[in-house]
């Protein structure tokens, strides 16, 4: 991957800056929903804003990723502004599926919810996101080759549970 400023460490950019924000962000608002200080349990019509949240999340990784898949290899010359989206569409697409999930596992004991397809969800969702910063910003490079089949095995996880997990919430299976 190209370095974005020469003889500068990718972690020492503004890209990188941007991207530990908005992962710092989520956490503080994963914390500030677990705590019920940031209330998301509203309808927004017939479903929750976490519910929504997740929804643009999901579709976001769910579409933009083969389009960042082709459109990378079609568009070499436009390659650094297709990764920026990817990156930072991810991060955020992350950040509003934490919500979600940390709106779950926050409820109360008696309405708490099958975790079963949603943790395995979570799980490679947060594998995602790991790997593809710690690819992303050259963290542990001699480990590259693993980022990318760890990054790869979390892609296609991802997309194998989000279908079962739909069709679980639906009460479909």
């Amino acid at each position: 991957m190209e370095r974005e400023t020469i003889g500068r460490p990718l972690y020492r950019t503004p890209s990188f800056l941007i991207a530990l924000s908005l992962i710092v962000i989520t956490v503080l608002l994963m914390i500030s929903v677990y705590t019920r200080f940031l209330q998301l349990h509203f309808l927004i019509g017939p479903f929750y804003i976490h519910h929504w949240l997740s929804w643009i999340g999901s579709l976001f990784i769910a579409f933009f990723t083969p389009i960042y898949f082709v459109a990378k290899r079609r568009f070499p010359s436009k390659f650094k502004k297709i990764l920026q989206v990817h990156v930072f569409g991810n991060l955020f697409a992350a950040m509003f599926i934490s919500i979600h999930f940390t709106q779950h596992i926050s409820r109360s004991p008696q309405s708490y919810p099958d975790l079963g397809t949603g943790i395995v969800l979570y799980a490679s969702v947060l594998l995602l996101v790991v790997t593809g910063f710690f690819l992303r910003y050259q963290i542990g490079r001699s480990l590259r080759k693993g980022w990318i089949f760890l990054h790869t095995g979390a892609t296609t996880a991802f997309y194998l549970v989000i279908v079962v997990h739909i069709l679980h919430g639906l009460a479909i299976i």
